[in-house]
């Protein structure tokens, strides 16, 4: 069968294919294509008007072609007659720079250039809530501290044993599920794998869980901040480097503070050194400065962050080091592109690497507590455009995403801002009106 999406059809008896891609602002893009067609679309891919979707382009450019990914390919578990495979874009025979995939898969070539192999995890989670979305779907999950709770994941067994099942089947190696810190909120966690596979699993991911949701009569959600007084959505990212063979970490080190090398810090160098500019990628939307910027939650605890610092088995830093030979950035939220989250992963470790960044001082307090002790440690951005001034103000971060992506990015962004800031809002006239 090898890379031939026909013979896999063949086999497999899948009758279309959803050839998919990501645009900017994470939306999931695609055309059903039936499998008699599917060589074809191989070979030249799908087009699409990239103007239609969240892509920096007009109408007056040509066919932006999908050309399908057969390593990516996977058979719908909920569905067995169609395939799901993401797709490169290009255009004019040409990668299309600013597409996210595109962005991603020439940083791993980079990093693979200079002996790094990177692995990557993912925690994504989501509120499973009502189909209008104003509520969670469970009226009995009402617990002030609701992390865990063993009634309320069984109430929803049928969901989430449904989207276990398939990861299972799917041989994504999945190991735990549980009820998540927010009432309705929920986490799935599967195995670690190399950053690509783990963008292209993560981007299935959220297409499976809305999928199944609407299965059941419910509705999923990734928004970061879907409810005030519950936490919100994050989406971790567990980070290692490996050998240009993948077989050793080169992250681990055991002489080291922490188990980690000094590469290893070097990359965490660069995730602190360019972290509020980043988070104008693991944190894109207006919504996202709601759940990093959060006053405390009905539980206790936001469990994000909302000041640069790290350290080592605390979940109250943007980054903590669990164990040898990786670690956990606890910024990025539910909203992130997944193939844009480890693209600036990347891009931001690379740059510590190179430049062999000092990640700064390790820090072991409760940041919810005593944060107010902390000093000199930078303050993570206050909502989207003062992230995306960081973004734009960080020459050499822009420089490493590629210039037509950040320039993209930059100009979508901030005319998603101007549009929220253009918005007229009842707290406004709760304030206002009779001043």
């Amino acid at each position: 069968m090898g890379n031939d999406l026909a013979a896999f059809a063949k086999e497999k008896g899948v009758k279309y294919f959803m050839i998919s891609y990501t645009d900017l602002f994470g939306g999931q893009r695609a055309k059903l294509v039936p499998a008699q067609a599917i060589a074809d679309m191989q070979r030249d891919g799908a087009g699409f008007a990239g103007f239609a979707t969240w892509l920096d382009l007009t109408p007056a450019h040509p066919d932006m072609l999908a050309v399908p990914d057969p390593a990516s390919v996977i058979q719908l578990p909920w569905k067995p007659e169609v395939a799901w495979v993401a797709a490169n874009c290009i255009m004019d025979d040409k990668s299309v720079e600013q597409a996210p995939r595109n962005t991603l898969k020439r940083l791993i070539a980079e990093a693979a250039g200079d002996g790094m192999h990177i692995k990557t995890g993912v925690e994504a989670e989501f509120f499973l809530i009502s189909p209008d979305g104003k509520t969670i779907s469970d009226e009995y999950d009402t617990a002030s501290k609701p992390c865990y709770d063993q009634q309320a994941v069984m109430r929803r067994y049928d969901v989430i044993a449904e989207i276990c099942d398939h990861m299972l089947a799917l041989g994504w190696g999945a190991y735990q599920n549980d009820h998540e810190d927010a009432n309705g909120q929920f986490e799935m966690n599967w195995a670690f794998d190399d950053a690509l596979a783990t963008a292209d699993k993560h981007s299935f991911f959220k297409f499976m869980v809305k999928s199944v949701a609407e299965k059941h009569g419910l509705r999923a959600t990734f928004m970061p901040k879907p409810f005030q007084g519950l936490t919100g959505n994050g989406c971790h990212a567990h980070i290692s480097v490996w050998d240009k063979d993948g077989k050793t970490n080169v992250f681990a080190d055991n002489a080291m503070e922490l188990g980690l090398s000094a590469k290893g810090r070097n990359f965490l160098g660069g995730i602190m050194k360019h972290a509020s500019a980043l988070a104008a990628i693991t944190n894109p939307t207006v919504n996202s400065y709601k759940r990093i910027n959060a006053p405390r939650t009905i539980s206790g605890a936001t469990w994000a962050p909302n000041t640069v610092t790290w350290t080592g088995n605390n979940r109250t830093h943007m980054v903590r080091v669990p164990g040898p030979g990786r670690f956990e950035l606890r910024l990025p939220d539910g909203a992130a592109n997944p193939y844009l989250l480890q693209a600036v992963i990347i891009a931001a470790g690379l740059d510590g690497v190179r430049s062999k960044a000092d990640p700064g001082r390790r820090y072991d307090i409760d940041m919810y507590q005593f944060g107010h002790t902390v000093e000199g440690a930078p303050k993570l951005p206050l909502n989207l455009l003062d992230a995306l001034r960081k973004f734009d103000n960080d020459k050499s971060l822009k420089a490493a995403l590629g210039e037509e992506f950040s320039s993209a990015y930059l100009k979508l962004k901030q005319q998603e801002w101007n549009s929220y800031a253009s918005h007229f809002t009842q707290w406004e006239r709760d304030h206002t009106l009779d001043i």
